[in-house]
Order: C-alpha cells, then sequence, then structure tokens
C-alpha cells in the first residue's frame, strides 16, 4: 500500500518532529514511524465504511418522504437506485471487512448531521443526477459512481477534515493517498474482485526476484537519519555563508539530512533518484524556495561524500 514516496514523507514527518522536540531517541522515532505507517492502512478501512452510513441516509429520506401527510408522486414511487446500490450492500456483507471495521473499533454513528450534509451535496451534482437516470443497474456503475463521490465530495470537506483529525494525529494530510486506495478498491469490486486488507508496505503487494522490502527501506532511512543528524547537519550549515543557527531545525535542513543519509545508506538507489525525492518533497513541506534550496545543497554535499569515497553504489550508473 504505502509507496517508498509516502514513506519517505512519514520518516521526514518524525525526523522533523522530533528535531523540533530535542528528544533524538531512535527507539522513539521507531515507534512514531510504525504508528503513522499503520494509520494510512486505517484510514482506507474507515473511509471505505463510510458507503453505507450514506447509503442508509438516502433509504431514510426516503421513507421519511413517503410518510408526508400528502406525498407528490415522486415520493409515492421514489428512484431507489442509489439507496439499494449492490457497492453498499456488497461491503455490508463482506465478513472480513466488518471483522476489520469492528476490530478497529471504526463508527460513523456519532457523525449523522455531517454525513447527511455529504449527502445532500452529492444528490446536487451533475454526476448524480445523470446516475440516478440511467437505466443501468450494476454493481459497476455502482462503483463508478462512489469512485466520483470519494474524488469530488472528500478531499476538501472541511468538516471531514474536523472528524479525521479529532480520530488521529495522522489522518487529516493522509486522506488523498487512503482515498485514492478506496478508488482502487472500488475498481477491483467492479471488475468481481473480492476484498481482502492491503498489504501495509508496497514491496508485498510485488513478487519476483530481487524485490527489496519497503518496510527494511523506511527503517534504515529513519536510523541512518537519527544517528547522522548531528554530522549532516552541520555539513549543511558549513556550506551557507551567514546561516543563522535557527535555519538548522527548518524543512530543507531536515530534507537535506535524509538525502544524504539516504545516498549513503542504500547502495541500490541512485544518487539522482535520492536527490529528486527530496526535492520534490520540498515543493510540499517548505518555502518557494525551499526546492532549490535543497536541490542545490543536496546537490554539492551528495558530491563531496563521493569525491570522499563516503558513497558506495552498487552497478553502473547509479553515481
Amino acid at each position: 500500500m504505502l509507496n517508498r514516496r509516502i514513506l519517505r514523507i512519514k520518516a521526514f514527518k518524525v525526523l522533523y518532529s522530533n528535531v523540533l522536540s530535542g528528544n533524538m531517541s531512535l527507539a522513539h522515532a521507531e515507534t512514531q514511524l510504525e504508528q503513522a505507517c499503520e494509520a494510512t492502512r486505517d484510514l482506507y478501512v474507515y473511509m471505505l465504511g463510510i458507503v453505507s452510513p450514506l447509503t442508509r441516509i438516502a433509504r431514510e429520506r426516503i421513507e421519511a418522504a413517503k410518510g408526508k401527510f400528502n406525498p407528490t408522486e415522486e415520493e409515492r414511487n421514489p428512484n431507489m437506485k442509489f439507496a439499494d446500490n449492490a457497492l453498499a450492500r456488497l461491503i455490508d456483507e463482506d465478513i472480513d471487512f466488518k471483522k476489520v471495521f469492528s476490530k478497529k473499533k471504526f463508527s460513523w454513528a456519532q457523525y449523522d448531521l455531517i454525513l447527511k450534509k455529504i449527502m445532500t451535496s452529492v444528490t446536487t451534482k451533475e454526476y448524480y443526477k445523470e446516475y440516478m437516470a440511467s437505466q443501468e443497474r450494476s454493481l459497476a456503475e455502482d462503483c463508478r459512481l462512489f469512485i466520483k463521490i470519494f474524488e469530488e465530495e472528500f478531499v476538501d470537506s472541511e468538516e471531514l477534515e474536523q472528524i479525521l483529525e479529532e480520530k488521529s494525529l495522522y489522518w487529516s494530510e493522509d486522506l488523498p493517498y487512503a482515498l485514492t486506495w478506496c478508488c482502487n478498491t472500488f475498481k477491483a469490486f467492479a471488475k468481481g474482485e473480492s476484498w481482502s486488507l492491503l498489504p501495509l508496505y508496497h514491496s508485498e503487494l510485488l513478487t519476483g526476484e530481487g524485490v527489496e522490502s519497503d518496510k527494511y527501506f523506511v527503517k534504515k532511512l529513519l536510523q541512518a537519519s537519527v544517528a547522522g543528524y548531528e554530522k549532516y547537519s552541520a555539513m549543511v550549515a558549513e556550506s551557507v555563508v551567514g546561516w543563522e543557527k535557527e535555519r538548522l531545525f527548518s524543512t530543507d535542513v531536515v530534507l537535506i539530512v535524509m538525502g544524504l543519509a539516504e545516498v549513503a545508506s542504500f547502495p541500490t538507489i541512485p544518487v539522482k533518484v535520492s536527490i529528486n525525492e527530496y526535492v520534490e518533497i520540498a515543493k510540499f513541506f517548505g518555502t518557494p524556495k525551499s526546492r532549490s534550496f535543497v536541490n542545490g545543497i543536496l546537490d554539492r554535499l551528495v558530491q563531496n561524500l563521493v569525491n570522499e569515497g563516503k558513497v558506495s553504489k552498487e552497478g553502473k550508473g547509479l553515481l
């Protein structure tokens, strides 16, 4: 599930928080990293569980409309397509999913007001109106609808963000990635595949020789970054004239330290790949100038390590 870009980001957040707090305990950092990684998969499971509550709200509204003193013709004979969608039924009947959801003690029951607001928003959208007007009745079409809902309604929802922040410190920033995997799961359902809990690391989805463990990668990356932080951050400070000491606690420095630790610790990862990864991460977690700063300093310091013989790569073209 978690690819190396996401794992680098998680290791970066853990390292940065420990630098700010002054607690550079490796054991503490490793515990935080494990929790952060598991939290993304938990969020994926939690968001899959929103399908049935939204469907239930649609059914309740239909029943409430039928119970009016003088219902309209449309209310007496409602379009039940969404209320009877096959995706909610599939998830409700999946024993494995129900076990995982229950084991995590997850529930959407206390968030009915927000779910109703989301459902109201969904019913105003053209994609929903087109779905309801279509004569097609299939699991595949229901899955396509929920992919739209997950893409259109959840990413920028302030109410949903508040819910996630209440439940986990890690969840709000993980939402886009978790939603992507939810949509991937819907696509798999549409093809007739059954649900199973995703492996935590992307490498566990791969087979064949030469597959390197992502779990080993991120743990070793964090260890090398914590162990080498003082040495690498001093290298950064020495390479920039007139730098204030406070800047050593910036996101830029942490990213450069991690880049140096990765280059020095992983003989099979090309230098260019490592540099490019931290430059890309800098775009999202630094200032507008972070990308060029991280790129310039990291490239220069890596070259120094290469010249000093402190970087060894297995294979041609990796330097």
